[in-house]
Order: C-alpha cells, then structure tokens, then sequence
C-alpha cells in the first residue's frame, strides 16, 4: 500500500505543475511552478457582500455605473499580478507583445486568446483557472473599501501607471503597492479582460453574477498606461469600447480561479 501511494504521487508530480501554498499577511497564497523558474501566484480572496458601481457623486462617474449590492457567495483566487509575458511564453512558447520584457505584463492578446491560455494551463494543473468575472474583479479591487480607488478617492502616479504618470508603456508587475487583499497593480498598467459580455447592470441586489449570455464586447478593467485619464482607473469604471477578438498594446488579463 505504501509503495503504491509513492508511485502515484511521483506520477502526480509528472503530471502537473507543482503548487504550494504558504501564508501572507494578505492571506493564502497558492503558488504554482510553470517551469524554468517561472511561477504564477494566486491570492485566496474571501467571499463577501459589498456596493459595486458608484455613488453619483464620485467624480469621473459614468452613468453605467449604477450602485447595486452584489454578494459573492464562494471564496476565489485571483492572480497576484497581472499574467507576465514569461508566463504566457511558458505555457504558449511564443511572446505577442509590442512591449517586451519577461517581468513586463503580456499584452496584445485578446479575450479570445486568453481562453486559449487558460485551456492549456488548465491541462497542466488540476484546473479551475478562468478570467474573473466583472463582480470579482471589481470586489477585489476594493479589497474593502469603498472609496473611488482602494487607495483613496484620488490616486497619483505613486501609486499606479497611467496615463498621467507620463510613462507611456507597460511597467514590470509589483512595482506599486497592493490594496489590502494583496493584490497589485489593479488600477492601471494594462486593461484586464473580465469573462462578462458588457451589458448596463440589471435592477436591485445580486448574488455573483456572471453578466449576459450574450453580446458585442467584453468588459474590461482597471484602466491602462495609455488611456485617456485619472477617473478611468476607479474601482467602477467599465471599459465597454473593444471586440472579444481585439489586440492592442494596452490590453492585458489577470487569472481567477475557482477556489
């Protein structure tokens, strides 16, 4: 019996990637190895209730951003970082981005190419990984807070890349300072695709939405290096404006995964 739990556990190891967790002050992180030194970080998100959108007295605000009570059931994980250009070429072998450095966020990849990502990754480990859906992304932005960024009601260029930060392309990820879950660079750097069709929000409270059944657009999130200004990096701004087979140099993702 022991030797048969030995060989299926080696033949385990084989088969997927190794994954450890270990605690944080932001809490469980689930750290997989993709090879070569290449890791991918995973930070246990809490289910919880919380007000997404904004109140009409938020600056910047658009009027698709109806406040409404959403309830997260069932914890997630969300990625630590948004995914690196060395981790899409662990798993796809090659690199699309414009911009390029293996710390830098991979970019000029489209919602659709994403999920082909996500299926590879998820062949290789025991599964769950996904795109946030809208709610989660914007639930863990906040990390709590109810303020226009999870920094406070404004943001400077401390705290984020953006296009008033003058940088003009993507930074290497991690190089600002988390909101509260332990989460970084969730305003700025690159847009972060979200699995939701865009739609206006549906009428009074909801219980984790997952968005239409279908659409034109995918929802986007947290703003860019090279877009526009400021109030496009809030918790709640929706970026509603590209197809699901769009690529540009300003468009990244995150993973979730299913806890």
């Amino acid at each position: 019996m022991k030797s048969l739990f030995v060989t299926v556990f080696t033949i385990s190891l084989l088969a997927c990637f190794f994954v450890t967790a270990q605690e944080e002050k932001s809490g469980k992180v689930e750290t997989t190895d993709l090879g070569k030194g290449v890791k991918l970080e995973m930070v246990f998100i809490p289910a919880g209730k919380f007000k997404m959108g904004s109140p009409e007295t938020e600056k910047g605000r658009q009027k698709n951003e109806v406040q409404h009570v959403v309830t997260i059931t069932k914890s997630f994980l969300m990625g630590k970082y948004e995914v690196t250009q060395e981790q899409w070429e662990a798993l796809m072998g090659k690199n699309p981005s414009v911009n390029v450095g293996p710390k830098l966020p991979v970019t000029n990849v489209s919602w659709v190419e994403c999920q082909e990502f996500i299926k590879v990754l998820n062949s290789k480990t025991k599964g769950g990984y996904r795109l946030p859906t809208e709610s989660e992304w914007e639930y863990a932005c906040r990390a709590g807070t109810t303020t226009a960024t999870a920094f406070g009601e404004t943001i400077t260029s401390k705290d984020a890349n953006y296009d008033e930060s003058k940088i003009d392309k993507p930074v290497p990820v991690g190089g600002y300072k988390p909101n509260a879950f332990g989460l970084y660079d969730m305003h700025g750097n690159v847009w972060e695709w979200c699995s939701d069709w865009y739609a206006n929000y549906p009428e009074g409270p909801l219980v984790d939405p997952v968005g239409p059944k279908e659409g034109a657009r995918r929802v986007l999130r947290g703003g860019s290096f090279n877009y526009f200004h400021v109030s496009n990096i809030r918790s709640s701004y929706r970026g509603d404006f590209v197809l699901p087979t769009s690529r540009t140099i300003g468009i990244g993702f995150r993973l979730a995964k299913t806890n």
